[in-house]
């Protein structure tokens, strides 16, 4: 299978909507370090520390498997100890939730059968969360694969990778087609894998590196095409859009999933990240994509009245 870099590189190369600002880059890094890594997961509303390992396996499994499209007029939003979170704060607070009120939500043979009411349930905020039939569809499909092929055990899969990331993320997309998250574009097929990479990702960083998280050839894990990043690397001056583009986001109108403009904006937001680490190598630096990935998408958790939106695309990928 081409990889997510090469096919990507294909659509930065004939972007006409979406450019890098290369200028822009070396600006940013002026000010960016080791200093700068922190993983999101270190800001998160549930106490990870109250699970076991794999638990917290587990845990990652589900929030990534549902961990998309929460934009809306209003956003969906839920409390969890006297705070309100939206998002993807707000997807680890509804299961964090539902663990501590004894739900059995990382269980497969409970995600396997889990009715309607049950996650409307767990989901419950101040509006229904956007694509709510596709996360229940999704939950269902992830309980069925793990009992089928994995004796309900995600470990299982996890150690058939030896340690590896980049296989990792082939039996990821592999056995979850939910995973499996790529676009045409200009008669080429495009992958993202946003939320495996993501899920990769995360157990790296949650383990700290050891345990399920002793992975190898993670520098080849690339930034995750969402919505945050091109917000915060637009805003930063590094990603900048056509005329035409930047109307469509500004206005919120919806950018169609698939169109060369949503195809160019994940394209050229995983390369503007793969730009930065390049520089930082040249330093000798042991920053990967996947810490600047985590270091921009906290900077688009801190709001001001001046931001510009990011684009809207309803889906299930991010």
């Amino acid at each position: 299978m081409d990889g997510i870099l090469e096919t990507t590189k294909f659509v930065v190369d004939n972007s006409k909507y979406v450019k890098i600002n290369k200028n822009k880059i070396r600006d940013f890094l002026k000010n960016f370090g080791e200093s700068h890594i922190n993983h999101w997961l270190n800001e998160s509303p549930f106490d990870f520390s109250k699970l076991s390992n794999k638990e917290k396996l587990h845990f990652l499994l589900v929030c990534n498997s549902i961990s998309f499209s929460y934009w809306g007029e209003p956003k969906w939003e839920v409390e969890y100890k006297g705070e309100k979170f939206d998002g993807a704060w707000g997807m680890i607070a509804s299961i964090g939730k539902s663990i501590e009120n004894k739900k059995p939500i990382l269980n497969p043979n409970y995600l396997k059968g889990i009715s309607e009411k049950e996650l409307k349930e767990i989901l419950k905020g101040n509006v229904i969360i956007p694509l709510f039939e596709s996360r229940l569809k999704i939950l269902r499909e992830i309980g069925s694969i793990l009992i089928r092929d994995f004796d309900g055990d995600f470990d299982k899969l996890i150690k058939q990778s030896d340690g590896d990331a980049l296989k990792l993320l082939n039996l990821i997309i592999k056995h979850f087609p939910s995973f499996n998250d790529f676009s045409p574009y200009k008669g080429k097929t495009i992958y993202f894998h946003k939320r495996a990479q993501l899920l990769i990702s995360d157990i790296y960083q949650l383990f700290n590196g050891k345990d399920y998280g002793n992975l190898k050839n993670l520098d080849k894990i690339t930034a995750c095409a969402d919505y945050k990043l091109p917000m915060v690397l637009r805003k930063l001056g590094i990603l900048e859009y056509s005329k035409e583009l930047s109307e469509k986001v500004d206005k919120k109108i919806e950018i169609v999933k698939n169109s060369e403009e949503e195809v160019e904006i994940r394209a050229n937001t995983i390369w503007a990240v793969e730009f930065i680490k390049q520089e930082l190598k040249k330093k000798n630096s042991g920053i990967n994509s996947i810490h600047i990935n985590d270091h921009l998408w906290l900077l688009g958790q801190i709001k001001s009245p001046k931001d510009k939106p990011y684009h809207l695309t309803r889906t299930i990928f991010y």
